[in-house]
């Protein structure tokens, strides 16, 4: 509901539950919306869709799936290194957003049946390290308008800050 109520009219994307992987969908026409689907209700997941869309840039969000190359759980090494390099920034944003609606955040490499993560400790500091940066520093505009939301709707400005976002 927050989402749509936020993004909808102005940037003509919706976010909805689906049954399997989580994908992003961008408008078949002018009439339609973008879609920003999450697995099986889960709000980790929802959340962490949202965190890949406020990143993408305009030509991004005309593809599927942002046009962002995926490989699947069994990653080896240098797969799961690539992974985690451009997961860093949509982590960090699904951290943020998760604190300010008040749910716990689980860091994710994604690689169950493969070599796992190439250094957890690493990646999960990194994720830390770049939330912090977004406070600090400025986050992407539609990231900004969501936190901003969630904080309200769930009463959390007074309880939020860097102090959340440590390895």
């Amino acid at each position: 509901m927050l989402f749509n109520d936020l993004f909808r009219a102005r940037w003509r994307t919706e976010l909805v539950r689906g049954e399997d992987e989580p994908e992003y969908i961008p408008a078949a026409d002018s009439e339609a919306y973008h879609r920003v689907v999450f697995a099986h209700g889960y709000f980790a997941s929802a959340l962490h869709e949202i965190s890949h869309w406020c990143i993408a840039g305009e030509k991004r969000r005309q593809l599927y799936d942002y046009g962002y190359w995926y490989c699947p759980d069994g990653r080896t090494g240098d797969q799961q290194a690539a992974f985690e390099s451009v997961e860093v920034k949509p982590q960090a944003l699904e951290w943020l957003f998760s604190e300010a609606a008040g749910r716990r955040f689980h860091i994710s490499v994604d690689n169950l049946s493969g070599d796992g993560a190439c250094d957890e400790e690493r990646f999960r500091r990194n994720v830390a390290l770049q939330a912090q940066t977004y406070l600090a520093e400025k986050m992407p505009e539609r990231a900004r308008m969501f936190l901003d939301t969630l904080l309200d709707f769930y009463d959390r400005r007074s309880r939020f800050g860097a102090h959340l976002f440590q390895a």
